[in-house]
């Protein structure tokens, strides 16, 4: 496939896709089933990819970056999901379009000349800390805290399935800064680095799929940080994450299309090689023809993550549609892998086989950035234009 014909691209995206195609094909997939085992990409890798320019596609060209648009983002996020290590995926997307972002919309001229040239050339691998134990699409309902004492704040709370957790080096972390105010505005973003006294990774969680994403809780006991590690204004992180979920959540998509994509692609290869009654499984209609409407929704969801993303570039108000390409792609990879998993037959519930991976992989997609009925609760609000 060829961005050219695309109203939606440019050169400049074709050349992005390819590099980060390549990358895939040499230095992830021989690579990444042992990262599945030890439960979290290397370092070295993600220094790698800052080397390459993928950590740094959004950013300023001051921090290294190359100051692309949304449609990048989407680029980058589809052909990591093209590499059937979802787990790796999603370690370098929330690094790239969930957490460090705070740092670059909000952080002070002087937080991101200290900060955004380690982030974009994968020197420093960034987190999100939002979802707590009682609290995940619901941000309003977090209870983590940050009381103001001279010139430092004081953070305590829990946070939860946070992605690159374990062994990230720069947390935002969000917390009520401000107890009298209406919920909107009690919430506040905060730096918080690696090693800080009364923080903690509590312990890494053990999950269904995503392997070698490193996810972990997180405690902060008197977390005692500077006052200047506010990021942006208090009482405006409730904006800040609504504002970065659009975002995350177009990325999600396009993960998604591209792990669909992979797994259309892993079963062509099987079901036209494979023969079962005298024929390949390919010269079955039914097989041909669930194949063939499978690849029809996959494109459908494409076309609408590409068009959202356009939108965001345009700085036009998406949020229905980027709650549609949430709520469709999240469901069509979880479609897709079942479907392809049947189609493998016994083999496809092997663990040596991509497709029983990706399947695992996929569940989360439904859930994980916007769980699909909020998304379609978002959507239900923006039917009547």
């Amino acid at each position: 496939m060829t961005f050219l014909s695309s109203p939606y691209f440019r050169e400049e995206h074709e050349a992005l896709r390819a590099q980060v195609r390549r990358f895939v094909e040499t230095e992830v997939k021989p690579r990444a089933l042992a990262w599945e085992e030890q439960g979290f990409v290397p370092r070295d890798v993600l220094r790698r990819m800052g080397e390459l320019g993928f950590l740094g596609i959004r950013y300023a060209e001051e921090y290294g970056g190359s100051a692309l648009d949304p449609l990048a983002s989407v680029v980058l996020a589809e052909e990591l999901g093209r590499s059937t290590f979802s787990g790796f995926a999603i370690t370098v997307l929330v690094h790239t379009d969930m957490a460090s972002v705070h740092i670059a919309h909000a952080g002070s001229p002087e937080q991101k000349a200290r900060h955004m040239p380690d982030i974009v050339a994968g020197r420093a691998i960034c987190a999100v800390a939002v979802t707590e134990p009682d609290a995940g699409s619901d941000v309003k309902a977090i209870r983590a805290t940050a009381r103001r004492d001279g010139d430092c704040y004081v953070l305590n709370g829990t946070k939860t399935f946070i992605t690159n957790g374990v062994h990230a080096d720069l947390y935002c972390v969000a917390a009520k800064s401000r107890a009298d105010a209406r919920p909107s505005q009690s919430i506040s973003m905060f730096l918080v680095e690696k090693g800080t006294p009364g923080f903690s990774v509590s312990r890494a969680l053990d999950k269904h799929g995503w392997r070698s994403s490193d996810t972990a809780e997180l405690v902060f006991e008197e977390c005692r940080i500077p006052a200047e590690n506010l990021l942006g204004q208090e009482g405006r992180g409730f904006y800040a994450i609504m504002r970065n979920f659009q975002n995350e959540r177009v990325v999600l998509g396009a993960m998604a299309i591209g792990e669909a994509q992979a797994a259309l692609d892993l079963t062509l290869d099987y079901v036209t090689t494979r023969r079962a009654f005298g024929s390949t499984l390919f010269e079955k209609q039914a097989v041909r023809h669930r194949l063939a409407a499978l690849a029809t929704k996959i494109e459908a969801g494409r076309q609408l993550v590409y068009h959202a993303a356009w939108l965001a570039g345009q700085d036009i108000d998406c949020t229905r549609e980027v709650s549609m390409v949430k709520a469709y792609c999240g469901e069509l990879v979880n479609e897709a892998t079942y479907a392809c998993v049947q189609f493998h037959g016994g083999m496809g519930f092997m663990r040596e086989s991509a497709i029983e991976r990706m399947a695992r992989d996929a569940r989360v997609q439904a859930i994980g950035g916007g769980a699909t009925e909020v998304m379609l609760e978002e959507v239900a609000k923006r039917l009547r234009r």
